[in-house]
């Protein structure tokens, strides 16, 4: 009688099989896939299945790119609606119904003052196409070419963007300190921190011997993401804006991460009540598709047709799943339920923290949550240094426990959670528990690796 290997052995080796041929045949770039081992078949809402037959929460959200979920079906029926329809998918800059649609439901949900009179441009694919497009624009139109952004900052993978970045040593670009509360970059902290960065600010753009030109813009994120989940002071945000303003330097905020509702408020700059000059967007704008573009004040549109263009900028499916997407967001105030959502499970995780001296500090804004691992055992300093090796175990706890999380911050220190807006209280509540007991066993280890060293 024929032996038949049953159906999770065949799953499991499915699932190892894929896995072995992407170590052989992808780059050595990959990062997710690296800390992140699984192969997703099928997907809805906030759950993710593995080819092996496994379940997860998925808190990473395709790093903030779906705001909805995985196939939310407000978006599975606008793609439909387009396949079916015999509509063009591939339309270059060609205005179509799906594109006019679009457009008009973006600028709904923008600041009114700011959407009045403003232009967009269509970058596509990806955020950092925007950032460039972004830093291209405030250069035509000022005729300068230095650029001003902040310590930490992320805003892509391209050059200009890459330069834009914390880790880049562009002469052109000057790095100014981005105020953090935790780890002031003065030492002094709370709102002491960011009134000396805008002061610091303030007086390198006047001082004639500076060495810092009038730059062409300033671009920073309203939450630095990938630099650990760092909301910036609204009280600084202001003064960043006034500081350009007064100086004529446009003002390119970056929301390919914090927008959608993503933050609290629609777009993160409404927290601050500021207006940008130039916002960059990006990830959910496109309904979980390709999407990226910049919408910036009339008087900065001084480029010539063709200056800056994209084959892939119509992307007729990721507008139709866009405008689904944002309108879904606009009628059902989810923005409104991540800020009340996001502030509960802030406060259970600054709860978690009392009793778990690893976790350094626990900051967000909305549903875009950092939780910074330390050790506190490893200096005398007034702030313990990163533990990236521990964060590390967190997440790989998490993932055992079936909950897909993300490292960001300096050095890879900090937990970040990125829940879609549509997630349940239930579900929350759910993140939070495998959160406290990854946590657990991860410092479980971590102490008895570090007993296992002390001599007896």
């Amino acid at each position: 009688m024929a032996v038949t290997e049953s159906a999770p052995a065949a799953l499991s080796a499915a699932h190892e099989g894929i896995l072995r041929r992407q170590s052989l045949r992808e780059s050595a770039a990959r990062t997710y896939a690296r800390s992140l081992p699984i192969v997703p078949v099928r997907a809805r809402g906030l759950t993710i299945e593995g080819a092996d037959g496994r379940r997860y929460l998925d808190c990473l959200s395709g790093a903030g790119t779906l705001a909805l979920g995985h196939n939310h079906p407000v978006v599975l029926e606008a793609i439909k609606k387009v396949l079916d329809s015999g509509a063009p998918l591939h339309v270059l800059d060609l205005a179509t119904p799906v594109k006019d649609a679009f457009i008009t439901e973006l600028f709904a949900t923008l600041p009114k003052q700011f959407a009045e009179g403003a232009r967009i441009q269509f970058c596509g694919p990806a955020g950092t196409d925007a950032v460039e497009a972004a830093l291209k624009l405030v250069r035509t139109a000022t005729g300068r070419t230095g650029l001003l952004a902040f310590t930490g900052a992320y805003h892509g993978m391209t050059a200009g963007a890459l330069d834009a970045s914390g880790g880049a040593t562009d002469v052109r670009v000057t790095r100014l300190p981005f105020p953090q509360n935790y780890r002031c970059p003065f030492g002094v902290g709370g709102g002491r921190g960011a009134e000396l960065g805008a002061r610091w600010t303030e007086n390198l753009l006047d001082d004639p011997k500076g060495g810092v030109p009038k730059p062409a813009g300033m671009i920073l994120e309203p939450v630095q993401g990938e630099g650990g989940v760092l909301p910036a002071p609204d009280d600084w945000l202001r003064r960043m804006r006034e500081i350009t303003a007064e100086r004529s330097i446009p003002l390119i905020a970056d929301e390919v991460q914090t927008g959608v509702g993503r933050t609290g408020t629609f777009w993160a700059v409404e927290h601050s009540g500021i207006v940008p000059d130039v916002m960059v967007l990006s990830k959910a704008i496109g309904g979980s598709l390709p999407l990226a573009v910049i919408v910036y004040r009339s008087e900065l549109d001084a480029w010539e047709p063709g200056a800056h263009a994209g084959t892939f900028r119509g992307n007729q499916l990721a507008m139709a799943a866009g405008a689904a997407t944002l309108a879904f967001v606009r009628e059902n105030r989810l923005a409104d339920r991540a800020a009340t959502l996001g502030a509960r499970m802030l406060g259970r995780l600054q709860g978690l923290a009392a009793a778990h001296p690893f976790m350094g500090d626990v900051r967000g804004r909305g549903l875009m949550i950092g939780v910074e691992i330390v050790d506190p055992e490893a200096s005398d300093a007034l702030v313990p240094p990163p533990a990236p090796d521990l964060a590390a175990a967190v997440q790989q706890e998490c993932l055992n426990r079936g909950l897909i999380v993300e490292l960001g911050g300096r050095q890879a220190g900090v937990v970040r959670l990125l829940p879609p807006l549509t997630i349940t209280d239930e579900q929350a509540m759910a993140v939070l528990e495998r959160f406290a007991d990854a946590l657990a066993a991860a410092e479980r280890s971590a102490k008895g690796r570090a007993d296992s060293r002390q001599p007896h």
